[in-house]
């Protein structure tokens, strides 16, 4: 899909897509409960389907109608040698790794190759220290083992999803465990997501010390409640407003425990300054902090390494389509420079780089300048409705 850009500015109210985050937090904390429990406000990204699909793999009956979802768990984890679909979610991968390392069966779990690239190192490193399986293809890949309750010992800068899964896994598993995080430890906030999103459910997950997370036998039971709003992709929206928009986005608590929060006090420092910003704890801002960066007074980004191992290589991305605009950045060790630029389009077909933030990134760009991005569909991986979104802001963009 192209979508082609007049330049315009944006007016008018908007609510933030509930959080892709907390919904598959959510959705698998419900799997866990063991007892029926229905989901509001479900967003039906490409993501949130993957994990949806391995619920289902898993044995877990799932009905849907409109925004709400019915979980009946009675069965999850119950099955023979299943397969699961991720799709090209990356969560929904490494979450679901751990759980099928409690079945003690052999169990795939496919997606793009694009996804199998991404680091799954710690899960298997963690397989050969106890002897499972763990074979990796270019599009699957098949574990069988039979986890244990224990004291477990996890990286802290690779990503938060490891621990994450894991925390799954030891809530099945049923018995007190340990998970100490190697420092430094970056994106503590998503650990912090799971914590609270499990404690809806009565599971018992805290730290104990500041590397340290204690999972407790707990007595889990039904929950039921409405999926807030989504600061990552409200982000996108508010952007908007740096650039002589006038947008109000709603649906967003103020209370919550969303690292990518961090956004507004970040666009205030660029719009304001050239400020150097760590962004190791909010990767998935990274493309549309650049983008407002170039557009306003320029910025430094530090704690970018993991941009690369992405859906795409996220700074080589923003780069490379900043560049066909006149721009562009400048990359040194875990950090990118964004210079102050004069950006207009050239006539270039920008590339959506198969990212979904890369597309709505670029596409806040092009509000400004004018022009065309291909590959525009991938923003059904997190956000389906964004064009028909701004659209109702008074975008003046046309997909085709």
């Amino acid at each position: 899909m192209i979508a082609t850009f007049k330049p315009c500015q944006l007016a008018g109210n908007i609510d933030a897509p509930p959080s892709k985050s907390m919904a598959h937090r959510y959705l698998i904390g419900a799997a866990l409960s063991k007892e029926v429990c229905v989901l509001s406000g479900i967003d039906y990204s490409e993501d949130i389907l993957a994990s949806i699909d391995c619920l289902k793999a898993l044995g877990a009956k799932i009905t849907i109608d409109g925004d709400n979802v019915r979980i009946e768990p009675q069965q999850f984890m119950q099955v023979e040698n299943p397969v699961l679909e991720c799709r090209e979610s990356g969560s929904t991968l490494r979450f679901f790794i751990p759980l099928a390392l409690c079945l003690g069966k052999t169990v795939t779990l496919r997606g793009s190759q694009r996804l199998l690239q991404r680091p799954l190192d710690i899960y298997e490193e963690l397989c050969q220290q106890n002897g499972f399986i763990f074979e990796k293809t270019s599009d699957a890949v098949t574990v069988c083992g039979k986890l244990k309750s224990g004291e477990y010992k996890l990286k802290g800068d690779v990503s938060s999803q490891f621990i994450t899964g894991l925390i799954f896994a030891l809530i099945y598993l049923g018995e007190e465990a340990l998970i100490e995080i190697i420092p430094p430890f970056e994106s503590r906030s998503y650990i912090n997501l799971i914590i609270s999103a499990l404690k809806s459910f009565g599971a018992e997950v805290e730290f104990i010390e500041e590397y340290k997370i204690k999972v407790s036998k707990s007595a889990m039971h039904s929950y039921s409640g409405r999926i807030e709003g989504d600061y990552s992709n409200a982000a996108f929206l508010d952007a908007f407003n740096y650039l002589d928009s006038e947008v109000i986005v709603g649906n967003l608590n103020s209370h919550s425990l969303q690292g990518d929060r961090v956004y507004k006090d970040y666009f205030k420092q660029i719009s304001e300054g050239s400020p150097t910003l760590d962004i190791s704890d909010c990767p998935d801002l990274g493309p549309v902090l650049f983008a407002l960066a170039a557009m306003k007074n320029g910025a430094v980004f530090t704690g970018t390494e993991r941009l690369k191992a992405k859906e795409s290589d996220r700074g080589l991305a923003m780069h490379e389509e900043l560049q066909k605009l006149g721009g562009g950045l400048i990359f040194g060790n875990n950090m990118i420079t964004v210079p102050q630029q004069e950006l207009q389009y050239s006539g270039t077909i920008l590339s959506g780089h198969n990212d979904h933030r890369i597309v709505m990134a670029m596409s806040v760009v092009l509000t400004q300048t004018g022009g065309s991005i291909d590959g525009a569909e991938a923003i059904k991986k997190s956000y389906p409705g964004f064009f028909t979104d701004i659209k109702k802001l008074g975008a003046e963009v046309e997909t085709i």
